[in-house]
């Protein structure tokens, strides 16, 4: 019987060399005439420890890493294909702190399953919520998503369920699903994993999408640079067959613009257009994907809907506190230990995120500033690291939960630099449809080099620019870029001296 061993065919996993690992254990055990079965798999995000190898033996899956492919003769030598100890050998990593403690919903298959066998990922209890919907007519299925409490994982937070409605309740002979999977925020990374590690879970949770909103069409609009995701996504979606039903499904790929990440300019790019944010109304839920009502909503979005589905919508809203309810993978990145993805409910502390799970700053200075939620979200100091995961809670102190990245700096960064590099962002990704966003930002730029060059007087003048910035502009692009730089200008004056 052939011995069953994970390597990750996730893209940090590759940058970090699996594609070699891959290649040494196969080709060492093909030499040594030990049968084995190499499945790519997608990564747990402990990603100091990629590329990890998992070995499935008679009792437990046995890991190793970090793995390179100097080391698999060393690992054969030590019988790793048995659970053989090795200087590498990490046990059964599900039971490690940094797993243990987490509760995994939505990411909970990820690493754990073959991303494109259908059958796998039934076995490990995929498509029950496809079952459950198929049994429902469309408004129970809607309210089921209303009473979990879901909001929109992609930043604004707005409630899933009712937005569904809205498409539900209008009349149209044609109406679309779609999936924003144009992941652009530095420090994000959730969305691709899970397309590359069980993208299955995508395609089920925008077929019970298109159940409860009576669409069949759906579209999926995949960062540009995500090739591996997209084609995780085609052969997932080859090995599908007729499982979806009349569901279909449309791989799109993305612009390379971060405003296509905005619905409208969205939408626009898939029509064929170039990416320019919409005016609403109308809103897309009416009007949308060529004219007609259309659900959009982000990857873990969707890929929630299943748990719901299948575990009923009190098991999620049992989750989080407030109205933040359910699960959220937090990407930790930056000047951070141990960078990678945690999946917990709402509830718990950015500190505890920061050290009990990324163990402080990898440069092991003090952690100054955390930006959270991509580029146009706050950076937030020492002093609110308390601040508890919830969206109301941070939209108290002046920031977004957003897509749930979190950015760590210590305490050697420039904080006017870094609001500088907001406005130049803004300046480089407008769409440049509205002036206070498309004029603003590049006036934003000249002013706080003004400014870091000694002229303080111009710091009102930054400040009215915000303004004008966060009331006139037509979408979040404009609106947003201000969040971090008013946050770095509060919290961090002495930057800007």
């Amino acid at each position: 019987m052939s011995i069953t061993i994970y390597i990750p065919g996730d893209s940090a996993a590759k940058a970090l060399g699996a594609d070699g690992v891959a290649v040494a254990v196969s080709t060492t055990a093909l030499r040594q005439k030990i049968d084995v079965k190499v499945v790519r798999n997608g990564s747990r995000g402990l990603f100091w420890l990629e590329p990890m190898v998992e070995v499935v033996t008679d009792q437990r899956r046995v890991a190793y890493g970090p793995v390179t492919d100097a080391d698999v003769p060393s690992l054969f030598k030590a019988n790793f294909t048995d659970g053989g100890g090795h200087p590498l050998c990490l046990g059964d990593i599900e039971a490690s702190p940094y797993l243990y403690k987490q509760h995994r919903v939505t990411m909970s298959r990820v690493g754990v399953v073959d991303p494109l066998s259908l059958s796998d990922y039934q076995a490990h209890g995929g498509g029950k919520g496809l079952a459950v919907a198929k049994q429902l007519a469309p408004a129970e299925i809607v309210q089921m998503v209303i009473d979990s409490g879901l909001r929109g994982r992609g930043g604004a937070a707005f409630p899933t369920g009712i937005k569904w409605k809205t498409v539900l309740d209008t009349a149209a002979t044609q109406k679309y699903i779609v999936c924003n999977a144009d992941e652009g925020d530095s420090g994000t990374f959730s969305d691709r994993m899970l397309m590359e590690g069980d993208p299955f879970c995508l395609l089920e949770g925008m077929a019970i999408t298109g159940l409860a909103v009576g669409a069949n069409k759906g579209y999926i609009y995949v960062r540009s640079e995500y090739p591996h995701a997209i084609a995780a996504l085609d052969a997932a979606l080859n090995a599908a067959g007729n499982w979806l039903g009349d569901f279909k499904i449309e791989v799109r790929k993305a612009a390379g613009a971060y405003v296509c990440g905005e619905e409208t300019a969205l939408l626009e790019s898939i029509e064929g257009k170039r990416g320019i944010v919409r005016s609403k109304p109308p809103l897309p839920a009416i009007s949308g994907l060529f004219g007609q009502p259309t659900v959009i909503n982000n990857v873990i979005s969707l890929a929630s809907v299943p748990d719901i589905l299948a575990q009923g919508a009190t098991v999620y809203r049992d989750l989080g506190v407030g109205r933040s309810r359910g699960t959220l993978p937090f990407q930790l990145a930056g000047n951070i230990k141990f960078g990678g993805l945690i999946e917990v409910p709402f509830g718990c502390t950015l500190r505890e995120l920061l050290y009990d799970y990324g163990g402080g700053s990898r440069s092991g200075r003090p952690l100054r500033a955390v930006q959270v939620g991509g580029p146009l979200g706050a950076y937030l100091p020492e002093s609110q690291f308390d601040t508890v995961l919830d969206y109301e809670a941070f939209a108290a102190v002046g920031a977004v939960l957003g897509h749930g990245g979190i950015v760590a700096f210590d305490d050697s960064v420039d904080m006017a630099k870094q609001a500088r590099y907001a406005m130049k962002f803004c300046a480089l990704e407008s769409c440049g449809k509205c002036t206070p966003c498309r004029i603003g930002s590049t006036r934003g730029v000249e002013v706080i080099d003004r400014i870091r060059n000694g002229a303080r007087g111009q710091i009102p003048l930054l400040r009215d620019l915000c303004d004008t910035m966060t009331y006139g502009s037509l979408c979040a692009m404009g609106s947003m870029t201000p969040y971090p730089v008013l946050s770095a200008l509060n919290h961090f004056p002495e930057d800007f001296q």
